[in-house]
């Protein structure tokens, strides 16, 4: 245990740094643009080129973890939003944004070096398959499911090419796709180029963490939702389990992709979440509180992940 709360301890610690820094200087959230920018633009991107283009053509073309990784994703996701519409008579947007609470997880800022640290660098491709093919997609269904709730006022055929052009030009499916034309072309970085996007891509994960942490500081804790238990519940333990589930019944999967796929899905929710809530004013301040309670309560669920990953405990042995 003590190792791997030396594992958790540099990412929260980093997290809390951000927290007391904004506490301290006062600075309002326009201080934190430009570390964004170089975050989204630059280190992650970066992080997600290197980890593709170093890795063999054959391992970025494993379907059938991918589609089984999102199934597992979507499935919570449906169960969530059945319960708020159905069950708490929550309005159609307002059940879009709670299902995205408990399905939709910190991986882009906290996966990658949590899931490097922790497992080495077995884990490198299929936490940028992950990060690349579930952000795509949730950057597909947030504006779709939107539309259908009415919370989008444009015509179809503009509001799907505004989708498509989000997807094909975010910073990180591009060096995604970056990364997979250097490995399909075997095709050698110059020294330059290459140091520097190690360079970039060290400064990813501090970066990401420490901001994360400013964020958390900048939206206080003014209105719990209701629903947190649930969506709580259902992020940092019932995805983890419906992932390790999904993936150990196809079977055939390399141990640490499915650790790492079960990592990543018992990360707290996104800050992404809160983004989407508030470009479509939805749920704002629980949104919020929901990042905010489910990163403090994943202080002591991931430990519980990492143990059960580092004790043997999660056997991947099986499938039909």
């Amino acid at each position: 245990m003590a190792a791997i709360l030396a594992l958790l301890l540099p990412f929260f610690g980093l997290i809390l740094i951000g927290f007391v820094a904004a506490k301290v200087t006062r600075q309002g959230a326009d201080a934190l643009g430009w570390m964004n920018t170089f975050i989204i633009y630059a280190a992650l991107p970066a992080l997600f080129f290197k980890l593709v283009s170093r890795t063999p053509i054959a391992d970025l073309t494993r379907l059938d973890f991918i589609a089984t990784q999102l199934a597992a994703v979507y499935a919570v996701y449906a169960l969530l939003f059945a319960a708020a519409f159905l069950l708490h008579r929550a309005s159609f947007a307002e059940s879009v944004i709670q299902a995205f609470g408990g399905a939709y997880g910190n991986i882009g800022y906290m996966g990658p070096g949590l899931a490097l640290l922790a497992l080495g660098e077995q884990a490198a491709v299929p936490v940028a398959l992950i990060v690349c093919f579930e952000n795509a997609l949730h950057f597909i269904v947030a504006p779709a499911l939107m539309a259908l709730a009415g919370g989008e006022r444009q015509p179809p055929l503009q509001l799907a090419g505004q989708v498509a052009r989000r997807v094909a030009f975010h910073p990180f499916i591009l060096s995604a796709a970056a990364g997979f034309l250097v490995a399909a072309l075997d095709w050698p970085l110059p020294v330059a180029a290459q140091r520097l996007v190690d360079y970039l891509a060290q400064a990813a994960a501090p970066c990401a963490l420490f901001a994360m942490g400013v964020t958390l500081s900048l939206r206080p804790l003014r209105r719990v939702p209701a629903e947190i238990g649930i969506i709580a519940v259902a992020k940092l333990v019932i995805l983890p389990a419906a992932m390790y589930a999904a993936l150990r019944l196809v079977g055939g999967i390399d141990p640490a992709w499915v650790h790492a796929a079960v990592l990543l899905a018992a990360l707290p929710t996104a800050t992404n979440v809160f983004v989407i809530s508030q470009h479509y004013g939805v749920w704002q301040e629980r949104a919020s509180a929901t990042v905010l309670i489910t990163t403090l309560l994943s202080i002591a669920t991931l430990p519980v992940v990492l143990y059960l990953i580092s004790a043997g405990l999660l056997p991947t042995e099986g499938g039909p």
